[in-house]
C-alpha cells in the first residue's frame, strides 16, 4: 500500500506557522505553537480512523452515535524536538500510549545515531504516529520508523511541522507505505543539512536552550 504526502494548508495552521517562524518569537510563545499546530494536524491525519455505531442515552431519547472502532494509537516523538509535539497530540487523544526514540545527528556525516528506544509493549495493536518538527535530510524520521516497524506496529504515519524537499523525498523512498504529513514544505537544505528559510533548530527554540 502507497502512502500520501500531505502538506496541510488549513488557515490556522499556515497562520500559526508564520509565527513560529518569525526569528523574534520567544521560547513560551515558540513552544505554545508547536503544540497548537501538532494538535490540528492530528486532528486531520486521524481522519481515516474507522468508526463503529453506538447507542447513546441523552436525556431526552436515544441517539444514534459514531465512536472510533476500537483502534488503539500511540505517538512516538523524536528526542528531543518532538517532545515539544506530544502535549498537543494528546490533548485529543489523552489515551493514547507514548514511545521515545533518542536519536542524534553526527556533524560530520549528518546521519543519525541513536541512543534510546522505548516503545509500548503492545505497539503490534496500535496505530503509531512518529513526531518530529523537522524533516531535514529524512535520516532520523527514517531510522526511527525502521526501529518501529521492527516491532510490526498496526501503521505508521510521520507528522513534522517543516519539511525539506531533500528529507520528503528520502523518507518516501525509504518508507513508501508511511503517510507523511507537514505544515509547510521549504525550499532546500543549507551545506548544513539546516532547512531553508526554516525556523531554525527547533530543539533549542523548544527548550531555550543554543
Amino acid at each position: 500500500m502507497s502512502g500520501k504526502a500531505v502538506i496541510m494548508d488549513h488557515p490556522l495552521i499556515q497562520h500559526k506557522l508564520s509565527i513560529l517562524r518569525d526569528v523574534s518569537t520567544g521560547t513560551r510563545e515558540f513552544r505554545e505553537l508547536v503544540n497548537e499546530i501538532a494538535m490540528l494536524m492530528i486532528y486531520d491525519a486521524t481522519r481515516d480512523l474507522p468508526l463503529q455505531e453506538k447507542e447513546v442515552q441523552t436525556p431526552c431519547g436515544v441517539a444514534h452515535c459514531r465512536e472510533i472502532a476500537g483502534r488503539k494509537l500511540a505517538f512516538v516523538p523524536i528526542l528531543r524536538a518532538g517532545l515539544g509535539m506530544v502535549e498537543g497530540a494528546l490533548a485529543l487523544v489523552p489515551s493514547a500510549r507514548v514511545g521515545h526514540i533518542g536519536l542524534y545527528r553526527d556533524e560530520k556525516t549528518l546521519q543519525p545515531v541513536e541512543y534510546y528506544c522505548k516503545l509500548p509493549k503492545d505497539i503490534d495493536k496500535r496505530d503509531v504516529f512518529v513526531l518530529d518538527p523537522m524533516l531535514a535530510t529524512g535520516g532520523s524520521a527514517i531510522d526511527a520508523i525502521t526501529q518501529i516497524k521492527k516491532r510490526a506496529p498496526h501503521s505508521v504515519k510521520f507528522l513534522c511541522i517543516i519539511a525539506a524537499p531533500e528529507g520528503l523525498e528520502a523518507l518516501k523512498k525509504a518508507h513508501p507505505d508511511v503517510d507523511i504529513f507537514a505544515a509547510g514544505l521549504d525550499d532546500h537544505l543549507n551545506e548544513n543539512g539546516y532547512i531553508v528559510p526554516g525556523l531554525g533548530d527547533a530543539g533549542d527554540r523548544i527548550f531555550g536552550t543554543k
